[in-house]
């Protein structure tokens, strides 16, 4: 699984995306709302450790998640 971090611009939020390995998109939320997204795709018990990632990442970087 990919994780990358999009920057927002004037009133467009950052915003998050998880990708499979083949690069389908699983999820797309705001970095400042991510529960019901990650609920969704299942990953609800991820959510501290996708948050440290995501909270750590640069924007624009493509991180392989390893869950």
């Amino acid at each position: 699984m990919y994780i990358i971090k999009v920057k927002g611009v004037a009133k467009i939020p950052d915003y998050v995306q998880l990708r499979d390995d083949k690069f389908t998109l699983l999820a797309y939320f705001r970095v400042d709302r991510p529960e019901k997204s990650l609920e969704k795709v299942g990953l609800t018990d991820k959510y501290e450790y996708i948050m440290g990632v995501i909270k750590d990442l640069p924007f624009g970087k493509i991180l392989k998640l390893e869950l």
